[in-house]
């Protein structure tokens, strides 16, 4: 597959090759080649599924070997947006069969194989190898969360670094606060429980009732159930059981509405809902990289979004990433240890025995005042922003990009916007016409946060009238 060089080059990272590029120019080849179709299907939960459409060189042309490269990086964006448990590849068998290869232990992707399949579905993850015309209809419902404001509600948000907690009256926040914890190293599933009603109590304490509580966690939500999640990574697997039925406890504990959905999903539905439009992607640049999407119609699909996981560089020199192992995924490019992985190229070396909180303040301060290392830091973010959004661009329909994120505060969110916006109008003004950005104040991320969260649930009044069976 051809790499593209940028026009513009990240200061810190002149091997980047962006992945929009690179499809490109696979695209523009297929064109003047006569492509052969390929229709990608992704089944998850309750028999949803997502079909994504392209066309690829046939087996027989002389660049056909580019087609591998292609298809395989799609196929891995597309199960870290959109996620499933069973992927339909309908094209070439070619392309298939190699598709399935890779996604089998011992495979290439066997990281991605048993994460979807075990841990996020709960079932076997397969690939069904078969004709385009087989790959099932596409079955997206999406659902109209929050917006719901009226009561007096709790919202939470937690993160790895510090849980906030707000009271919201009739969409109004009358108390916030924010703790520092560490979750992460905490193994006992109490602990958790614990913090949680903590926060929940304490935020409870200045309303005269609790009608509804909704939260936003980093992780994978189903049915408010994590499924994964960062945070509860110290907690040993043969005691998850606990941390799945966490907040389904919570909610039947507290006897009131409670609903948790992925942070991202809750940052693009506080954007939708301060913006008054749709078609909103949020990208919180923080510890990892966490995204969230409501569609052009005001819906959240109930897609993964983990884009930390979906690859925006090509190089084959790219960093890879501590989980996966795999190259090039947005966890190196936009967040925290994107900052700590150009450090030492910016001359930058930050204090030993810090927390990564501690380090990345660290690292902000030097480019508060003014060190030029620091400032290319953020402004290769940016410029990876810019062609992240590109590519992001072939998944999702956007009209607005909330950017936020520790990463954000201060000088660098200005210079990561500038970077993206400078990307976008250089290499795709198409885009830059289209594509709004935006960075909210510090204090309207939290608050806006925090009331989205607590929208999520509906409220019925002891005055309305019981459901009938």
């Amino acid at each position: 597959m051809k790499l593209i060089p940028p026009a513009l080059v990240p200061p810190l990272d002149t091997g980047f090759r962006p992945a929009a590029l690179a499809n490109r120019a696979y695209r523009r080849a297929v064109v003047a080649g006569e492509g052969v179709p390929l229709i990608l299907g992704l089944e998850r939960e309750q028999g949803q599924l997502s079909r994504f459409e392209t066309q690829i060189l046939p087996d027989d042309h002389p660049d056909a070997a580019a087609t591998w490269r292609y298809a395989e990086r799609l196929v891995k964006f597309l199960l870290w947006q959109r996620g499933g448990h069973t992927l339909y590849v309908g094209g070439p068998s070619s392309v298939g069969e190699r598709v399935r290869a890779a996604y089998m232990p011992g495979g290439e992707r066997e990281f991605d194989w048993r994460f979807l399949g075990e841990q996020v579905y709960e079932r076997p993850f397969r690939v069904v190898v078969c004709h385009p015309s087989e790959v099932p209809t596409a079955c997206e419902t999406g659902k109209l969360l929050g917006r719901h404001l009226d009561g007096c509600r709790i919202g939470f948000d937690l993160g790895a670094s510090d849980r906030k907690v707000s009271a919201v009256v009739d969409g109004d926040a009358v108390y916030s606060e924010e703790v520092v914890w560490a979750p992460r190293t905490q193994s006992d599933p109490e602990y958790h429980y614990r913090e949680i009603l903590s926060a929940i109590r304490t935020a409870a304490a200045h309303l005269p009732r609790v009608d509804a509580i909704g939260g936003s966690s980093a992780g994978i939500y189903i049915d408010n159930h994590p499924m994964v999640a960062s945070l509860f990574r110290g907690v040993p697997q043969e005691r998850f059981h606990e941390i799945k039925n966490l907040f389904v406890r919570l909610g039947d504990e507290l006897g009131v509405p409670l609903q948790v959905i992925n942070d991202g999903d809750v940052t693009a539905l506080a954007g939708s809902m301060a913006l008054g439009d749709n078609g909103v992607l949020g990208i919180a640049l923080g510890s990892s990289q966490a995204a969230g999407y409501v569609d052009l119609n005001g819906h959240i699909l109930g897609w993964l979004n983990e884009l930390a996981f979906a690859p925006i560089d090509y190089s084959p020199r790219a960093p890879a990433d501590e989980w996966s192992g795999d190259i090039g995924c947005g966890s190196q490019y936009l967040s925290q240890q994107c900052v700590f992985r150009l450090a030492s190229g910016a001359g930058i070396s930050p204090p030993p025995g810090l927390s990564d909180a501690a380090k990345l303040e660290s690292v902000q301060e030097s480019l508060e005042a003014g060190h030029p290392g620091a400032t290319r830091i953020w402004q290769s973010m940016g410029t990876y922003l810019g062609y992240g959004l590109a590519h992001y661009a072939d998944f999702y329909a956007i009209q607005h990009a909330l950017i936020l994120g520790r990463c954000t505060s201060g000088r660098g969110g200005l210079l990561i916007l500038e970077g993206a916006r400078a990307v976008l109008q250089a290499e795709f003004p198409e885009l830059a016409d289209r594509i709004h950005l935006h960075l909210p104040s510090e204090n309207s991320r939290r608050v806006g946060q925090a009331i989205a969260a607590a929208s999520l649930p509906s409220i019925r009044f002891r005055s309305d009238p019981e459901p009938q069976n």
